[in-house]
């Protein structure tokens, strides 16, 4: 009996960030996703941590599922050698085909593209339209703050307890891969 062929979509920053430590998880993460015989999901850039991702679960041998709007499509180096391109009319078409087509939702660090796509996931899990795991790649203490912000936003009422028991803060590249094993099983 064949396996049913399981996606993680990375949401990740289209830069580098400052840290060289970044770079090196989005390549651990594109080497797990291979390692695992799974399908990269993501935003179909071929610069910074979306480059570095897409380019190590390549070479790796995983199957690329990549989507991105047409406006982006110079901006953030559109990659054309995918296993799969879907070009849209717009973010939000975007992030559905994205959601859509994935098992699990890992966030590496990004900027304000990653934070719109993790809140978003994230509102939609709260609202009950899905049980995705959405885990949360803490490289260096990067997700710390949100995690603050997240604890803040149920302090003063606006989110009950439960929305913190959607999000995994997970340390490592090995934790991450324990943490969709058990997911994705």
């Amino acid at each position: 009996m064949t396996r049913a062929l399981h996606s993680v979509c990375v949401y990740c920053g289209s830069r580098s960030g400052a840290r060289p430590a970044y770079a090196e998880a989005a390549r651990a993460v594109g080497a797990l996703i291979a390692e695992e015989g799974w399908r990269l999901v993501y935003g179909a850039g071929d610069v910074g941590l979306m480059g570095e991702v897409a380019r190590t679960a390549q070479t790796a041998g995983a199957q690329t599922f990549g989507v991105i709007p047409t406006h982006l499509m110079q901006r953030e180096v559109g990659k054309r050698d995918l296993s799969t391109l879907v070009v849209t009319e717009n973010m939000h078409e975007r992030k559905k085909v994205m959601f859509m087509n994935s098992d699990a939702i890992v966030v590496l660090p990004g900027g304000a593209g990653s934070l719109d796509e993790f809140f978003e996931v994230l509102t939609w899990r709260q609202l009950g339209l899905h049980s995705r795991p959405i885990l949360l790649l803490d490289v260096e203490g990067y997700w710390q703050p949100l995690a603050g912000l997240i604890d803040h936003v149920i302090a003063e009422g606006f989110a009950d307890a439960t929305l913190r028991d959607y999000v995994t803060l997970i340390p490592d590249v090995a934790a991450l891969a324990a943490a969709l094993r058990a997911a994705l099983s």
